[in-house]
């Protein structure tokens, strides 16, 4: 029992030091960086990495790193040579995930092909091309919803023909022939409330910068358009069928 009682507390204390040294490095290198470099933005989070010797900075959802005394950082992807994996992309991968059961679904623009028993939603501009690509090759998808959030980001029409596609009485033929075959929506008139604005806010919060970008129901989060083959295979991903 007293021997037990020693490997315990040997143990307690080989913690407490590791954590205190751990807590040393990191402030080690908060205070290099910040002395060194005044206009380097906050650093919300210092990781040690797998890597001896290099740790991990968060910034917001960016990742760079850094030595152990914050003499160097280092830009770029971390590639585990063992099993290919990008440690790098799976971490941001992580930190930009959305939940998809929190997405306000009552302001996009919903259609549906077969059962529609696997889900995405879409952040999507109506004049973006590689967003029109992606619509078309969505057409080879079975048995899927398409939750569509349109955020007109790219100027010019943009903002007037979401509007006109929201306000018309059938959003999803109306977004789906233009898309597909360019046929003008027809323009709005009267009142129509819109969701574009906390559309807008919403891809703000959630740092999507460019469209399509496409959420899947694990969270999953991808910029850019997928081919359909791609597409399938991220969707048995999220619903853990690889």
């Amino acid at each position: 029992m007293i021997r037990t009682r020693l490997r315990l507390a040997g143990a307690m204390a080989a913690l407490c030091l590791c954590a205190q040294m751990a807590g040393a490095q990191e402030a080690l290198i908060r205070k290099n960086i910040a002395e060194r470099l005044p206009d380097f933005p906050k650093i919300d989070e210092v990781t040690k990495t797998p890597i001896p010797g290099i740790y991990e900075l968060r910034i917001g959802t960016d990742i760079l790193y850094s030595d152990e005394q914050g003499n160097h950082l280092i830009e770029g992807s971390v590639i585990d040579t063992r099993t290919r994996a990008n440690l790098t992309q799976a971490r941001e991968n992580k930190l930009t995930a959305i939940d998809f059961a929190s997405l306000p679904l009552k302001d996009a623009i919903v259609w549906k092909q077969g059962t529609g028993a696997r889900k995405i939603a879409v952040f999507a501009d109506p004049n973006c091309g590689y967003c029109k690509k992606f619509e078309r090759d969505l057409q080879q998808i079975k048995d899927i919803t398409v939750y569509t959030f349109l955020i007109p980001i790219l100027g010019g029409d943009s903002p007037e023909k979401s509007a006109n596609i929201w306000c018309a009485k059938d959003k999803a033929r109306t977004w789906l022939d233009w898309m597909l075959e360019g046929k003008a929506p027809p323009r709005s008139m009267g009142q129509c409330e819109t969701p574009i604005a906390r559309n807008l806010a919403l891809s703000r919060k959630h740092k999507v910068n460019g469209t399509p970008a496409i959420v899947f129901e694990d969270g999953t989060r991808v910029p850019g358009a997928l081919s359909a083959e791609q597409l399938e295979k991220q969707l048995l991903a999220s619903r853990g069928k690889t």
